[in-house]
C-alpha cells in the first residue's frame, strides 16, 4: 500500500511543480491534509505525525510563497486555521485532481474494473479502523 501511495504522491506533486506550484515534498504533505475550510496548524502536525514547530515552519514558507494563508477560526476567536488561497486552489487543485484520475485510469486498466472496485471498497472500509482523522 504504501509504495502506490507513494507512486501517487510523486506524480501528482510533480505535475503540480511542472504546472508552477513551489513547495517541498514535506509541504506537500501538509497541503494535502487540509481540510476544505482549513485547519490548525496542531491538527496538521498530528496528521502528518510531525511537531507543531516544524509544521509551523512548513507552513510560514508556504505562506511567505503565497500558497497559504491563516485566517481567524470562526470557532474559537483565539485561534488561527490555514488554508489554501484561491489563486493556489483554483490553479493546482483541479491539476492535482487530473492526475488523480489519469492514475486511477491506468490503475483499472491494469487491475480491471471488478478488482478497481474491490480494492477501493477495501481501502475505504479500511479506513474505519485506521485512519483517526476519517471524519
Amino acid at each position: 500500500m504504501f509504495i502506490a501511495q507513494r507512486y501517487a504522491e510523486t506524480r501528482i506533486f510533480q505535475v503540480m511543480r511542472d504546472a508552477g506550484a513551489e513547495f517541498t515534498v514535506a509541504q506537500g504533505r501538509l497541503l494535502a491534509r487540509i481540510a476544505p475550510g482549513g485547519s490548525r496548524i496542531s491538527d496538521l502536525a498530528e496528521q502528518a505525525q510531525i511537531t507543531k514547530q516544524t509544521a509551523t515552519s512548513l507552513i510560514d514558507r508556504l505562506e511567505e510563497a503565497g500558497i497559504v494563508e491563516r485566517v481567524p477560526d470562526p470557532t474559537d476567536g483565539r485561534a488561527r486555521l490555514v488554508r489554501g488561497t484561491t489563486e493556489t486552489i483554483d490553479k493546482y487543485l483541479p491539476i492535482a485532481r487530473r492526475e488523480e484520475a489519469r492514475i486511477e485510469a491506468e490503475w483499472t486498466e491494469h487491475l480491471g474494473e471488478e478488482s478497481m472496485a474491490q480494492l477501493r471498497d477495501a481501502l475505504t472500509r479500511l479506513r474505519e479502523i485506521t485512519d483517526p482523522f476519517a471524519d
